[in-house]
């Protein structure tokens, strides 16, 4: 509140108080002859002396008057006018200030009027108050509770309340009740009498506020797999805060396998719905990629039909030539292809779920079977989309030759299952075909050269010292020595 208000406001106060005493002043000094003055004009004395006295209260409750809004004006209106409840801090000064006035005028009446005797009067209006209080009981009720709620402050507009099991978010706060926007996106309005009583869970705006979701797994499945696993695939998702890293413990060791909870934060705890949703899908694709089964009640028959699976043998020659029209492995023998795609993994991802994520170690490259990927990089503060990748399209391949942190982030446009080639796959073949490097690491050279876009660059990646540097850096991040 800008100081130069209040003292312009004090300027007129003080104006307004040293007028109004001037005039009691004067009033005090003329009354003698304001009585003889009257009296020549056939008005009783008695009458005079009430009218002086009637003025002296009217003037010294005009000053009363200006005191109690000027003390209103610096105490309340500063404190309350910040408040997310306006109404009902505007109800408060009206209040107070009606109280001071009824008080104040009780004071100076009984002062100049000794000889009045207000018993009767105080007793009228107390029966009076009564019986307005019965007939307006539920209003008043409304307004005192509505007071305490702005005094306690509970809930500010914006947050998500739950009440008697509904869910919505604060839209006003007035002196007759709350109302709340729930996410059947209907109005729910509760008076503050009610409220009062009952008792009520507040999610703030601003604060952290957790989501508990539950999932069980088998006890053959590796507790630490799975508890890393879920973490990991999750602490990226929409809307899941990034100030806490999600927990995930075992709830308790059930009769059908172990039940577990995810614990995470929201960024906005009014889509909680959808962020649950979001969880639950992301534990399925993180259960089904990493070969974890849920588990199924013992006490219930499950029959499934699955549809015959390949064997490792048919699954290793489809997987060998898909990698057999990758060309970064066209320099390698057909039983070397064999060899590789034995050791190869398939996963699947999400729509949304990122695969690697830039600057990230990583060991590994990927190729798509079925499905397509978002290449993206962080520009001017926000991610921007370079290049997307569909089918027999591979990524991943400089992590793989020669260790180095992932240079982008790739997610899933839809649900892609991509084949997962590994150092560990790679070194074998390496370590008994050797002239492979020089291969690679000058189709590699290209590659990136291509992806920059000029030929210039194509032109300098196929000098010799390129692909050099290229085979010294796969031979040192694979452990080989130079043939």
């Amino acid at each position: 509140m800008p100081s130069s208000i209040v003292l312009r406001k004090a300027i007129s106060v003080a104006v307004f108080i040293a007028i109004v005493a001037l005039l009691i002043a004067l009033l005090n000094y003329g009354s003698d002859f304001l009585k003889i003055v009257l009296s020549t004009q056939m008005i009783s004395v008695d009458a005079i002396d009430l009218g002086i006295r009637l003025v002296h209260v009217m003037l010294k409750m005009a000053i009363v008057i200006a005191v109690v809004r000027f003390i209103s004006f610096l105490l309340l209106k500063a404190a309350l006018d910040r408040s997310a409840q306006p109404d009902v801090s505007s109800l408060i000064k009206t209040v107070l200030s009606v109280t001071a006035y009824i008080i104040a005028f009780f004071l100076i009446f009984q002062y100049h009027f000794p000889e009045v005797s207000l018993a009767p009067l105080l007793t009228g209006s107390t029966i009076i108050g009564i019986l307005v209080g019965l007939a307006l009981q539920d209003t008043l009720g409304n307004l005192f509770a509505g007071i305490a709620t702005q005094a306690d402050q509970p809930f500010q507009i914006g947050d998500v309340i739950s009440f008697q099991n509904r869910y919505g978010v604060v839209e006003s706060v007035t002196w007759r009740g709350v109302r709340v926007r729930t996410f059947q996106n209907k109005v729910l309005v509760v008076s503050n009498s009610i409220l009062a009583k009952e008792i009520f869970e507040v999610a703030p705006r601003n604060n952290a506020n957790a989501r508990i979701v539950t999932f069980s797994t088998l006890y053959s499945s590796s507790p630490a797999d799975v508890a890393h696993a879920v973490r990991e695939g999750i602490r990226y998702a929409e809307n899941v805060s990034q100030r806490f890293k999600p927990i995930v413990r075992i709830r308790n060791l059930g009769d059908n396998g172990i039940e577990w909870e995810i614990k995470y934060w929201l960024n906005d705890y009014a889509k909680y719905n959808d962020t649950d949703a979001l969880i639950r899908e992301l534990v399925w694709y993180i259960l089904h990629r990493e070969k974890i089964d849920f588990a199924f009640p013992t006490r219930t028959l499950h029959v499934e039909r699955k549809q015959p699976e390949r064997t490792r043998e048919e699954r290793i020659s489809a997987h060998s030539e898909r990698l057999a029209r990758v060309p970064l492995f066209a320099p390698l023998s057909d039983e070397e292809i064999q060899r590789l795609a034995s050791a190869t993994r398939s996963r699947v991802y999400a729509p949304g779920e990122t695969i690697v994520r830039k600057g990230n170690e990583g060991n590994s490259m990927f190729v798509i079977v079925r499905g397509s990927v978002n290449i993206s990089v962080p520009v001017r503060g926000r991610t921007e989309v370079i290049n997307t990748l569909r089918e027999d399209d591979y990524f991943g391949e400089m992590s793989l030759l020669t260790g180095e942190p992932r240079s982008a982030d790739v997610s899933a446009v839809d649900e892609t299952e991509v084949l997962q080639i590994n150092k560990k796959a790679l070194r074998p073949i390496f370590e008994n075909n050797p002239t492979l490097i020089e291969e690679i690491s000058s189709h590699v050279e290209e590659r990136r050269a291509m992806l920059e876009g000029t030929q210039t660059d194509i032109e300098a990646s196929l000098q010799p010292n390129k692909p050099n540097r290229m085979m010294s850096s796969i031979r040192r991040f694979f452990g080989l020595r130079a043939s």
